[in-house]
């Protein structure tokens, strides 16, 4: 399922070359490169020897200096847990994500298994020990195997349920088969389960609407390259992560429930950071 692309937005695509520094792009993208092109060796050799502490965390470090490199400034509400293994769940609107979430929860991603074919990101997804699963039907009981295989072994896994990006203005409806892995149960206890929102606010102290958002949410037929490139001329970008409240299986009953449970928390928080409300109000809209 694609997003659809608004009139409005495709005409940001039009005025985006105008806008920014390509000095500061071209700068920011070197500076990426020699990072990454450093720490892959690095990482590479942590996962081929089994080195857990380096495996978890040189990623979540890395991810804090690629967001300073791209001018991320992250903002984060509400309390992330701390017990492992914890499932988180959010709503998905651009490649960005990847970046902030990374520097904000320890653990790895679950990720189409395209993504698995998309050259140079697909070596780092595989760094990070990401989960690659089929959207078909037929695959999901061998793609929830692989979800619970690494949550019993105690990783934190971040999980997009929409399984596509979305434009950041709504949340589109969560995929309730893969919530089915919430019903393991860790060193004996419920897996606890977090619904989190991301949101793209503000470009240089100013609050991005409807029609300037589009410069860091990607999604539908929006082209990768040139999207980085315009990201990467444009200043410093305010990106909110609130942390909702940790949930399980048992609280709600069966994995639609917990589904729908969190695609409320997810959607409620995404409606109340767009209309710039308060950390306060942004507590009460998870409740």
């Amino acid at each position: 399922m694609k997003s659809p692309i608004s009139a409005e937005n495709r005409a940001f695509r039009e005025a985006a070359p105008s806008l920014g520094s390509s000095g500061r792009a071209t700068f920011r993208l070197i500076t990426y490169a020699l990072l990454t092109l450093t720490l892959i060796p690095v990482q590479a050799l942590a996962v081929l020897l089994r080195i857990g502490p380096v495996t978890r965390n040189l990623p979540y470090y890395y991810h804090r200096l690629v967001c300073l490199i791209l001018g991320l400034k992250v903002e984060v509400r509400g309390t992330r847990s701390t017990e492992a293994p914890t499932l988180f769940v959010g709503n998905h609107v651009s490649y960005l994500d990847i970046e902030t979430l990374g520097r904000t929860i320890p653990g790895s991603f679950v990720a189409k298994a395209e993504v698995a074919t998309w050259p140079f990101f697909n070596v780092l997804a595989k760094l990070q020990r990401t989960v690659f699963v089929e959207r078909r039907t037929s695959a999901t009981r061998e793609s929830r195997d692989s979800i619970i295989g690494r949550l019993d072994a105690g990783d934190n896994l971040i999980l997009f349920p929409e399984g596509t990006s979305s434009d950041g203005t709504r949340v589109l409806p969560f995929r309730s088969a893969l919530f089915a892995v919430a019903q393991i149960k860790p060193g004996g206890k419920p897996l606890r389960v977090q619904p989190f929102t991301i949101a793209y606010t503000r470009l240089d102290g100013i609050p991005l609407g409807r029609y300037w958002r589009p410069y860091f949410t990607w999604y539908g037929d929006m082209e990768m390259a040139g999207h980085l490139w315009n990201v990467c001329k444009l200043g410093e970008c305010s990106v909110v992560v609130q942390f909702h409240e940790p949930t399980d299986i048992t609280q709600l009953g069966d994995r639609k429930k917990l589904s729908d449970h969190c695609f409320r928390a997810v959607s409620q928080g995404l409606q109340a950071i767009n209309r710039g409300e308060p950390a306060q109000a942004l507590a009460k809209a998870a409740e």
